[in-house]
């Protein structure tokens, strides 16, 4: 996968000493202008828009998204504890198999309980009137697969051959919506509008008669909306447009839109050797701080990047051999105690660092690129990957 970040941004005045290493920094400038933009979105189709917690889960700002946004999307029990106690408005649980000892709890933090089946919604009907006698009150939602494939990579993309997200679009019969509210239908994976048209047109057919019994269809996720190239006016213009034709509330679940070219991660060279070309290791780990970089792959921006020079493998110091972050291109070649930054790190590499070999979570700093505040919000120590272990 090609990076999509738009740039350094503000970072480009940002001293990287300023931080411990490793670091996560995060401009609170950024996070709000991008909601912004969300939201004057939001306002001009008379939509709803939800952050989707899987991406971008900095609950120090929940705050802030709830000035702009109307609530969050969450992918099960833990998210939606974390929606409850951190976030405001509305908050909206999928997951592709729930247990049957959460979901009284997920109903009660839940206005949308969104089931992957319709056989589980029918296993769990029992719990969930159960759930309303006790006084929880919430819609249920079906995800659809739209049997039409987008993603650039087949992995990622949720409508891939035998994908195990949604009720396959072309089996959807009547019954299977009897108890339903709403459907959701996401996947798209960091994409422009027209993918999303072209989803639609593939799936409307299919979905058409059932309109006059629902009350919302959520788009879920994937939608650049904050890039500079997204097409912003065909996409709000589509959106009155089918709520025109539908008379439904729509919903929109943004995570990476949140976050985009909002932060950087903050790393510091160890060593260097020579081994056919020089090789410098970072206390940055693709594997434990940038899992995508391994998973999707693709190559990290780094800040600061000449268009010519040395090239330099960067990886990381665990044991694993495949740690490797990159080749870069360097006007000369670092040197031990050099700082280097990856662009773009604010969305799913925070959320998706893990302690594997013992390698130390990096903190997380709060950063106003307009009035250039700086602010720890987490350290991590070694009792953190004790405590994972018995």
């Amino acid at each position: 996968m090609t990076t999509k970040s738009g740039g350094p941004g503000a970072f480009t005045k940002f001293d990287l000493s300023r931080v411990p290493s490793p670091a996560f920094v995060v401009d609170k400038a950024a996070i709000e202008r991008n909601l912004s933009i969300l939201a004057d979105v939001r306002d001009a189709s008379g939509i709803k828009l939800l952050l989707a917690l899987k991406a971008f889960s900095m609950w120090s700002l929940g705050d802030l998204v709830g000035k702009y946004l109307n609530g969050t999307a969450t992918s099960g029990l833990w998210e939606a504890r974390l929606a409850a106690e951190q976030y405001n408005g509305e908050v909206a649980t999928f997951c592709a198999g729930y247990k049957a000892a959460d979901i009284a709890e997920i109903a009660r933090l839940s206005d949308h309980v969104i089931f992957n089946s319709p056989g589980q919604h029918r296993r769990f009907a029992h719990l969930l009137e159960a759930a309303r006698s006790d006084g929880s009150r919430f819609d249920v939602g079906l995800r659809l697969n739209p049997m039409h494939a987008e993603g650039e990579v087949a992995k990622y993309d949720p409508a891939q051959p035998h994908s195990r997200l949604g009720h396959p679009a072309d089996q959807l019969v009547a019954a299977d919506l009897d108890g339903v509210d709403g459907l959701h239908i996401h996947s798209l994976c960091e994409q422009d509008f027209p993918p999303l048209r072209r989803t639609w047109e593939a799936l409307h057919p299919r979905i058409a008669p059932y309109f006059g019994q629902l009350k919302w269809l959520n788009f879920g996720g994937g939608h650049h909306i904050t890039r500079d190239d997204y097409q912003r006016d065909d996409l709000i213009a589509f959106l009155n447009n089918i709520r025109r034709e539908t008379g439904l509330d729509l919903y929109l679940e943004p995570g990476e839109a949140i976050a985009l070219d909002a932060g950087i991660l903050v790393g510091e060279v160890l060593d260097v050797i020579d081994n056919g070309m020089p090789v410098a290791i970072l206390d940055i780990s693709a594997t434990c701080h940038m899992p995508d970089v391994i998973e999707a792959p693709y190559r990290p921006a780094l800040l600061g990047e000449p268009a010519e020079g040395i090239t330099v493998r960067l990886g990381g110091p665990s044991c694993l051999a495949g740690d490797i972050i990159g080749d870069y291109r360097f006007e000369l070649v670092p040197r031990p105690g050099d700082r280097v930054a990856f662009l773009d790190q604010a969305h799913y590499s925070m959320v998706k660092t893990t302690t594997f070999n013992g390698v130390p979570l990096p903190s997380i700093h709060l950063w106003d690129s307009r009035d250039d505040t700086l602010a720890m919000v987490r350290e991590f120590g070694w009792e953190t990957f004790r405590d994972r272990l018995s």
